[in-house]
C-alpha cells in the first residue's frame, strides 16, 4: 500500500467518523450530514479499491491514480461550498424579511400604545 493511499484511507475514514460524531452531538443537521457521509464514503471506497481508482483514473486520463482522489475531494468541497452558499443566501434573505416585519410590528405596537395613552 502506498503512502498516499494509506493517507487517503485515514483521512476519508476520519471524515466519516467526524460526521457521525457531529451528528451524534447534534452539531450537524441531517440534511448536511448525508452529503458529507456520501462524499466521505465515496472517497473511502476509492481509497480502498486501487483497481477501481486506477480504472477511473485511466478512463479520465489521469496519469497518477491517487491524484484522482484529491481531485474528487476538491470537487466535493467545491460542491459543498456552493450548496452552503446557496443556503446562507436564502437565510440572509429570510433574516432581512424577518427584521423588516419585526420593525413594522414594533412600529404598530408603539403607535397603539401612544393612541391608548391619549
Amino acid at each position: 500500500m502506498e503512502r498516499v493511499q494509506a493517507l487517503s484511507i485515514v483521512l476519508s475514514a476520519g471524515l466519516v467518523f467526524a460526521v457521525f460524531y457531529l451528528m451524534r452531538r447534534r452539531l450537524l443537521r441531517e440534511q448536511y450530514s448525508l452529503l458529507w457521509l456520501l462524499f466521505g464514503l465515496i472517497l473511502f471506497i476509492l481509497s480502498l479499491s486501487t483497481t477501481l481508482l486506477e480504472g477511473a483514473a485511466s478512463l479520465l486520463g489521469v496519469k497518477y491514480a491517487p491524484a484522482l482522489l484529491f481531485l474528487v475531494g476538491i470537487m466535493v468541497c467545491l460542491v459543498l461550498i456552493l450548496h452552503l452558499t446557496v443556503v446562507v443566501s436564502r437565510l440572509t434573505e429570510r433574516v432581512i424579511r424577518l427584521t423588516q416585519e419585526l420593525g413594522m410590528a414594533k412600529h404598530q405596537l408603539d403607535r397603539i400604545q401612544v393612541e391608548e395613552g391619549q
